[in-house]
């Protein structure tokens, strides 16, 4: 069934924002490989990948609904240069609490509207969005622990190339 024209447009606006989180997580990477830490930039590189992947979930469920995904402007991250690696996490954990933020207004314009065809994606979403701030947070917990350590530093950015890569695409 498909949807009204104003839900859709509060989906295409979480698709814009899932699209700049993925630029905000690369322009993280880029501060972190600029401090010669490649685990810390691979972790934000393929979380950047994934906000691509929530962005094209969203689009398929547009689609399949005989809806029409448009993707807004995308703002350039405003991101300070020579971040800290815990400020680098902390940008991370503050965007990710604006997107869930989205997610929640999302979810309720969806009930508002009476759509029920959109809640198991928007649960989804808010489970996943529930995991991604527990996940940031974790490492911001860790690099505090961490503090000026460079042994500790180091290791936290070897622990963190470890992450699994993942496709763009939303059935992934």
């Amino acid at each position: 069934m498909k949807m009204s024209e104003k839900l859709e447009k509060t989906f295409n606006d979480q698709i814009t924002l899932e699209l700049e989180s993925s630029m905000v997580y690369r322009q993280l990477a880029i501060e972190c490989d600029a401090q010669d830490l490649p685990g810390m930039a691979a972790w934000l590189r393929h979380q950047a990948d994934e906000e691509t992947v929530h962005a094209n979930k969203l689009i398929d469920h547009l689609l399949d609904r005989g809806n029409h995904p448009v993707i807004g402007a995308v703002s350039a991250p405003s991101i300070k240069p020579e971040m800290t690696p815990l400020d680098v996490f902390e940008a991370a954990l503050e965007h990710e609490n604006k997107v869930s933020a989205a997610i929640r207004e999302l979810w309720k314009a969806a009930d508002s509207d009476g759509d029920l065809d959109a809640r198991p994606l928007l649960t989804w979403f808010l489970s996943e969005q529930l995991e991604e701030e527990a996940t940031v947070s974790e490492i911001v917990g860790r690099l505090k622990l961490t503090g000026d350590d460079g042994s500790g530093l180091l290791r936290l950015d070897e622990d963190l190339a470890t992450r699994p890569v993942a496709t763009t695409e939303s059935g992934a």
